[in-house]
């Protein structure tokens, strides 16, 4: 029996721990996982079952909170309800207020800007032949798309991005003082985001949210807070892990790295090998659900009440979907991937502008980076919930910027 500890930080160090994943999809796919404090969760680790949960909020709600800890003494009724943890009414009335923002079509519209970000992104560091490939290419595209989004400067969202890290990272990584300070800082950018947008509205989505209204009742700072903050965290979360942790799986495959590098040179679609790094690295670990009432799970019974833990990486890797799941095939044709939900009403709002970024920032870097290589391993982020590298030096070989290059800092 391989030994289960999904819960710890140290499991996610280097990879998901895809040894006891398949041991628990084939031995115990709800498993009932101890926490420290004496309590437990159910793990879930079979595809159809993730799913399952997903597709079902009546019965496997969001609320009070979608983290393995806390949340015990929220109230249905709290006036302040972050989308992510609500439930259907209340959630499809809040995602209908901002999803005209994020429709294939209105992703599409961005295709331009995000072009010219990930070219500029990768100007700032073609010359000196080395960087940080996570601080100075994945987490730059979604801070700066975001950032234009929300109608923020492009450097302010630079400096949000470092305090998502700190708001993900493990306490016992960091430190509570660093997660409470940014939980602070993001609060207070926040609160003069929503007195300037208010004052001054735009076409930008946080003036869309400041000056707007939910059930009759307009969106007060609170609201908004909670608002900023999902939009702040969630709009990073996929893309910086996605393109930190999938080049490092292309650079332990050189065989994906160069077809990817091929298809780059000839102007080919990326498609495949999108979803293929986005099954493979699965950059959301997990959601917990709580269940409602007494039911039954993979002939497991759950009790109302019980928290539900659906583990995506697991789901990704389940051979009763996936032909070789093990194997990275960035040509894979078939690949019902649940990187970003699995479906149901919270599959993943921003699902289309990722994976618009994700093609954007993996061509530059790909087709303008030549000889690119880790300079050294990555550091990897000290969480249970988001998986991805804090860190990863790479080298290659120094070039000119692209003659049109503009400064970053500034929205344009």
């Amino acid at each position: 029996m391989v030994s289960v500890d999904l819960y710890s930080v140290a499991s996610y160090a280097g990879g998901q721990p895809h040894d006891q994943f398949a041991w628990l999809r084939s031995n115990d796919p709800v498993h009932r996982h101890p926490l420290p404090d004496g309590g437990f969760y159910w793990a879930v680790t079979r595809h159809a079952d993730v799913v399952a949960v997903g597709r079902d909020p009546e019965l496997f709600s969001s609320r009070p909170t979608i983290m393995i800890e806390g949340g015990e003494s929220a109230s249905p009724g709290d006036d302040h309800v972050m989308m992510l943890m609500a439930d259907p009414p209340l959630h499809t009335r809040m995602r209908r207020l901002v999803s005209g923002q994020f429709t294939p079509r209105a992703a599409r519209a961005l295709r331009p800007r995000i072009a010219e970000l990930a070219t500029r992104i990768v100007d700032e560091v073609i010359e000196a032949g080395r960087c940080d490939l996570v601080s100075d290419l994945a987490g730059e595209m979604p801070s700066f798309v975001i950032a234009d989004v929300l109608g923020i400067p492009l450097e302010d969202g630079r400096a949000l991005y470092h305090h998502t890290e700190a708001l993900h990272a493990a306490v016992e990584a960091v430190g509570l003082e660093a997660k409470q300070a940014a939980f602070q800082e993001m609060m207070a950018y926040a609160g003069r985001t929503y007195a300037a947008k208010r004052a001054a509205p735009g076409d930008d989505l946080a003036s869309l949210l400041a000056t707007g209204e939910l059930d009759g009742r307009p969106i007060d700072e609170m609201d908004f807070f909670l608002w900023f903050l999902l939009l702040v965290d969630a709009g990073g979360d996929t893309t910086r892990n996605l393109v930190g942790a999938g080049m490092w799986a292309l650079f332990q495959e050189p065989a994906a790295l160069a077809d990817l590098r091929s298809r780059v040179a000839a102007g080919s679609s990326l498609g495949s090998a999108v979803e293929e790094l986005l099954r493979w690295v699965s950059p959301v670990i997990y959601m917990r659900r709580t269940a409602t009432a007494d039911t039954e799970l993979a002939g497991q019974p759950i009790a109302a009440g019980d928290r539900v833990v659906v583990y995506y990486g697991s789901a990704n890797r389940d051979a009763a979907v996936f032909d070789q799941p093990d194997r990275l095939d960035l040509t894979r044709a078939a690949n019902p991937h649940v990187a970003f939900g699995g479906g149901g009403p919270h599959f993943c709002l921003g699902a289309h502008l990722a994976r618009i970024e994700i093609e954007a920032l993996l061509a530059e870097v790909v087709g303008r980076l030549d000889g690119l290589a880790p300079a050294g391993d990555p550091t990897w982020m000290p969480s249970n919930f988001v998986f991805g590298p804090a860190s990863l030096p790479v080298t290659f070989t120094p070039a000119a910027r692209t003659p049109a290059d503009s400064a970053l800092g500034a929205r344009s």
